[in-house]
């Protein structure tokens, strides 16, 4: 583990020698240009075409994705409101041509991850179709055509993560060694085969509501602890949806058949964690530590340490997935629940996180280089990558360098959507970067939902630093930072 001290902040290296320097001295290979293009020949502004079926091609415009970005801000029923508008005409506007699944929508109420998550319901055609026609014509207004971007849903069931009504309701893929300690389960929130199969069909009639709404593709969403993602793991659940690969992969796979089947030309995608680690619990000193080091079975794209990648699993499901139809993979990697550092490097941690356990530079490059390895394996697949936001000024250098080599085909935006929405329409029409508006990982998006209010930036977003919220988020921060020993989080 690295001393917290060493960990040298990105928003302190002034200039690309530092950067450099500063990775030299970690010895981290990161792809990075220190002279970024401009104009008709830009890596970044290129146009990337998609076959989102055997009948259906389409050209995006460019190579920036808007990640999806949920605010926990929808009503109780999970309908959109005013926040979540706003959210999706920021998308609109950002200047990014694809827009992967806005955010996750749970496919029926117990599969929310908060209360306040949109979920499909009665009405969820009329107001998921609003939503995006706000998004669609923010994005006109800013840049006079909507031909060249794609916009799609994310589809999802919270699974082990699942707090419908604010406590902790628990539908588990199988009984887990370590994760059962943090959520109340019992055998009784394990899913049956019978209720998997239900839940399937859930996930068919929500992609029906969004390509009735509009959407040009659905995210079936397996990544981050979900329950399809947690199905990936699951070793040792007996019968049809566990044992090996083709067992544990068999719900994501019937599912997206069944998609297939029924809507033709709705183009299919999937979010993909593409490696998980042991879960890991802040230390003495609030570092973070593994919880186990007796070695790891539950980690899809694990070797077997609990903190190693293997991607040979992975590689063979992307080739499963391409066979049923799915054309573009989101990737990322861990859960945010239990080993945030792998998806979501940050320097400062969220108030019920850990300090991190290495430079979270470490984590960027492992991230980047794994989507890369499996690009390389799979050229027909369109890849958007994830990662990018801890890289701060760097960003540009280093996405610019990574889809001029073809490590990946688009770059996803997330955290540093909330604080500087388009930034991507800065860096495409050469203006540069907004130094005061770029994402410092204060990680206060997360701290917010974690304890129950509405996500944001509150730091940069002038709209967030304004609502009355901020103040009980400045008191809990305190809080979790005395916690910590005074150790700055």
């Amino acid at each position: 583990m690295t001393d917290r001290a060493a960990i040298v902040q990105v928003r302190k290296l002034a200039d690309a020698e530092s950067f450099r320097s500063h990775l030299e001295g970690l010895d981290l290979d990161l792809s990075f240009d220190s002279d970024l293009v401009t104009g008709a020949d830009a890596p970044l502004a290129a146009a990337l075409k998609v076959r989102l079926s055997p009948r259906v091609t389409r050209t995006i415009g460019n190579r920036f994705a808007v990640l999806p970005m949920e605010g926990w801000d929808a009503t109780n029923d999970g309908r959109p409101t005013e926040l979540v508008a706003r959210r999706w005409e920021r998308f609109g506007s950002s200047g990014a041509k694809l827009v992967w699944g806005g955010e996750a929508v749970a496919v029926r109420p117990d599969g929310r991850a908060n209360p306040n998550q949109l979920c499909i319901g009665p009405e969820s055609e009329s107001d998921l179709a609003g939503l995006r026609s706000r998004l669609v014509a923010s994005h006109s207004d800013r840049f006079g055509r909507t031909d060249d971007l794609l916009v799609g849903l994310q589809l999802t069931h919270s699974g082990r993560w699942s707090r419908p009504t604010g406590s902790p309701v628990p539908r588990v893929g199988y009984r887990h060694p370590l994760l059962d300690r943090r959520v109340p389960v019992t055998d009784t929130s394990v899913l049956s085969d019978d209720e998997l199969d239900d839940l399937s069909k859930s996930f068919v009639e929500a992609a029906e509501v969004a390509a009735d709404a509009g959407f040009d593709f659905v995210d079936v969403k397996a990544c981050h602890g979900y329950l399809l993602h947690e199905m990936l793991s699951g070793v040792d659940r007996p019968g049809a949806y566990g044992g090996g690969l083709e067992g544990r992969s068999r719900l994501q796979i019937r599912t997206l058949e069944a998609i297939r089947t029924r809507l033709p030309d709705l183009g299919l995608g999937v979010r993909l964690s593409l490696y998980d680690l042991v879960p890991f619990i802040a230390g003495p000193d609030g570092v973070g530590e593994p919880e186990s080091t007796e070695g790891y079975r539950h980690a899809f794209g694990g070797d077997g340490t609990g903190v190693g990648i293997d991607l040979g699993e992975p590689d063979r499901l992307l080739t499963l997935l391409g066979e049923v139809g799915v054309s573009m993979v989101c990737t990322t990697a861990g859960s945010p629940y239990h080993c945030p550092h792998a998806q979501r490097p940050a320097y400062f941690p969220p108030s019920d996180g850990y300090l991190p356990p290495q430079d979270p530079l470490f984590d960027v490059v492992r991230l980047l280089d794994a989507t890369a390895g499996l690009k390389a394996g799979h050229p027909d697949l369109v890849f958007v990558g994830s990662g990018y936001s801890y890289l701060q000024e760097w960003l540009p250098n280093v996405a610019q360098a990574d889809v001029r080599a073809g490590r990946v085909d688009a770059v996803g935006i997330g955290r540093m959507v909330l604080s500087y929405h388009d930034l991507p329409a800065d860096i495409v029409e050469g203006r540069g970067l907004d130094r005061r508006r770029i994402c410092r990982t204060f990680s206060d998006c997360t701290t917010a939902p974690r304890n129950g209010l509405v996500s944001g930036c509150y730091p940069l977003d002038a709209h967030y630093k304004e609502m009355p919220a901020r103040v009980e988020l400045t008191r809990v921060k305190r809080a979790a930072e005395q916690a910590r020993g005074g150790r700055r989080a």
